[in-house]
């Protein structure tokens, strides 16, 4: 499970760049109950989105040219510079350089070796999610990529994770965890991009799961926002129900709803 806690390699910090700030947190604040904090000129006007006050993603407006609005994935590094290091050894490359960001924290952005862009957050100050887990916050993360065994050798080599695969009918799905963890900790899956025709034309990329408890209900709240669904609810027996969305501005997102624990 994802964790509030510092663990090296594990997400702790998640992003929108979009081309419309204010209504971007007008959809999401419909979806998810956010509301919308807007940085000052020392952060570019980088803002944060708080569930019930705690900070669970950030948000800032970019322009067309700087590449269509997506989320982004940032992975808990101890040195920033050098997980920079082993990006460019285990075949990645350097989106941009490793940056202070006043006392808060330090960040860098890469791309794997496929060309999936992430990004890495050393906490300073700024310790990342103060919720996970939870409705409205961010439950779990999955990876599309051409080939997983190449992506589970690349973030293994740079951040130390480790696999498990779980079998299923008609396949597999291999899922990660961070090194100094258990099978307990896992964040994640890897997905063959060929096995889903819907991502596979969307492209690469590392996408986001948010919490929800009535998966429907907030399908028909993006819809009336102005979101678009991507792929309809699907039911996974033992783990829950997922769905997949768009914002208005295009920025995809997932859905996740948990089937409930057995006492």
């Amino acid at each position: 499970m994802l964790s509030t806690r510092t663990v090296t390699g594990a997400p702790n910090w998640v992003d929108l760049g979009t081309t419309d700030m204010e209504g971007a947190a007008d959809f999401y604040r419909g979806v998810f109950g956010w509301d919308f904090e807007k940085g000052g000129e020392e952060v570019g006007g980088y803002g944060t989105f708080r569930l019930g006050g705690r900070p669970v993603a950030g948000g800032m407006e970019v322009t067309p040219e700087t590449g269509a609005p997506a989320w982004s994935l940032y992975f808990c590094t101890p040195d920033a510079d050098a997980t920079a290091k082993q990006v460019e050894q285990a075949g990645g490359s350097i989106a941009w350089e490793p940056v202070d960001v006043l006392d808060l924290g330090r960040m860098a952005g890469f791309t794997d070796a496929a060309g999936v862009a992430f990004a890495v957050w050393q906490p300073g100050r700024h310790r990342g999610f103060d919720a996970v887990n939870e409705p409205g916050a961010l439950i779990w993360t999955e990876l599309y990529t051409p080939d997983i065994e190449t992506g589970a050798a690349f973030y293994g080599t740079v951040f130390g994770w480790r696999t498990v695969v779980q079998p299923f009918e008609g396949g597999s799905y291999t899922m990660v965890y961070p090194g100094d963890g258990t099978s307990e900790d896992m964040f994640g899956g890897l997905w063959p991009l060929a096995q889903d025709p819907a991502e596979q034309e969307a492209g690469v990329y590392w996408m986001p799961y948010f919490q929800v408890t009535d998966i429907d209900a907030v399908v028909e709240k993006a819809r009336a926002g102005g979101g678009t669904v991507r792929a309809e609810r699907m039911d996974l027996a033992g783990v829950g129900a997922f769905a997949k969305l768009a914002d208005p501005f295009g920025a995809r997102f997932a859905l996740m709803q948990p089937e409930p624990q057995q006492q």
